[in-house]
């Protein structure tokens, strides 16, 4: 059996803490896209963490913890977030590293700073992590392949290839200091070294372990809206953020993916540029903020203040849609509490007209939210367990966003802790 979760806006929907959660019921996780870019907190008996590369399932003894073909793989970035939650005592987890994964090379990381200095005023925001550098690479066959570690022959070649190109770019495009292919092959001999350990044909791993019925769990990050075919492009990450790419970015046979949990938050956040409608500023945005998540809204990979919204059901609606959701996790509920009364974004004024359908980014530019105001429940509702406890606005505010989304909320989150979460 095997579920995805993936989330259906921005990202920064609290999917970590709900993966950590279906974690116990997984024998595998895989993270099948993107890297160290984004960062998932999590809360649990050992303390508070921001993984960044490691699937969220890392805390269990009974899990495989797998980083797919599909991810962008920092193997230093890897060793070191291994060894942080181990130097905490979470015990050492098990972890498997595809064979084909392609390897985030420390260029990348300098091209991506390199290209939003250049840029200045219209750069992306990124995190400045290597992502876009390295998918262009992987696409342009020029990247370098996890397998390819293990053929001397095939490496010395492609690293005196590659500098090659890079250095033109690097001298008369971004005047910046050269690469040394010999540096370059050392470099690349300590990342041999230190990935060895967990390398192996992951699809087949996974694929056996679905012939002995072994549950698995597919891991993506961001959400739909940062999807470089159906986000808000060029605002968008690398790698495709669907669940629908989760069959590709771990290898398995797209018919096996049986339940696509989507997470949706109750309010909107976002972290880096691009349209956001419902978006709110000044003091509301900052109360907002403050209150929400765990420690208040700041990215978990940047420390920047996320950008806040109320919930938009337009965004929200396409979101899970693209995803193919089953089922919702609505997240972060319990932070609206201090509310009168709650704004929601249930259409959007283009040119005239409303819309209740998501359009592309140039259209977006120009949409301005209509909101539907509801009544707030004015109370805490952390610890509360059972669904029917729930303030009788608090209860129509979910079955609002229900009735918008058009797929059912099977849980509810009102807390960050592992098992703070209502199931319907």
């Amino acid at each position: 059996m095997v579920r995805a979760i993936v989330g259906a806006n921005w990202g920064d929907e609290g999917k970590g803490k709900i993966t950590d959660m279906l974690g116990e019921k997984s024998d595998i996780i895989v993270r099948f896209q993107g890297g160290s870019n984004a960062g998932h907190t999590i809360i649990n008996d050992y303390g508070k963490f921001a993984l960044h590369l490691l699937p969220s399932g890392v805390f269990y003894q009974h899990t495989t913890c797998i980083i797919g073909n599909g991810v962008a793989l920092n193997i230093p970035y890897l060793q070191r977030e291994i060894d942080d939650i181990v130097s905490k005592g979470v015990p050492k987890p098990h972890i498997l590293v595809s064979d084909r994964a392609q390897i985030l090379m420390p260029y990348h990381i300098d091209f991506d700073a390199y290209e939003e200095e250049r840029l200045g005023g219209k750069a992306f925001g990124s995190t400045k992590s290597g992502i876009a550098p390295f998918y262009s690479d992987k696409y342009a066959k020029i990247g370098f392949q996890v397998s390819e570690l293990f053929d001397e022959d095939t490496l010395v070649e492609k690293v005196a290839r590659v500098a090659e190109q890079k250095n033109i770019l690097l001298e008369h495009m971004y005047h910046k200091p050269l690469i040394d292919p010999k540096e370059l092959l050392e470099t690349l001999h300590e990342y041999r070294d230190m990935v060895a350990p967990y390398v192996c044909d992951t699809s087949l791993y996974i694929s056996n372990a679905l012939k002995e019925g072994k549950t698995v769990l597919l891991e993506g990050q961001l959400g739909t809206l940062k999807d470089p075919d159906f986000g808000i492009y060029p605002m968008v990450t690398s790698s495709s953020t669907l669940a629908a790419y989760g069959a590709i970015g771990a290898g398995i046979a797209p018919y096996e993916i049986k339940d696509i949990i989507t997470v949706v938050k109750a309010y909107s956040s976002a972290v880096g540029a691009g349209e956001f409608v419902s978006e709110i500023f000044g003091d509301e945005a900052d109360e907002l903020r403050r209150r929400g998540g765990d420690g208040g809204e700041f990215g978990a990979t940047t420390g920047h203040p996320r950008r806040m919204g109320w919930f938009d059901a337009v965004a929200s609606r396409y979101g899970v849609r693209m995803q193919g959701a089953t089922e919702v996790a609505l997240t972060v509920l319990d932070v609206l509490g201090y509310l009168d009364e709650i704004p929601v974004c249930v259409g959007y004024e283009i040119d005239g007209e409303v819309t209740k359908d998501f359009p592309v980014t140039a259209k977006l530019k120009k949409a301005k939210p209509v909101y539907e105001v509801l009544p707030g429940w004015k109370e805490e509702i952390r610890g509360i367990t059972k669904y029917e406890d729930l303030p009788e606005n608090c209860r129509n505010y979910i079955e609002f966003i229900e009735k918008e989304l058009g797929v059912p909320v099977t849980m509810v989150s009102n807390g960050p802790g592992r098992h703070e979460i209502i199931h319907r």
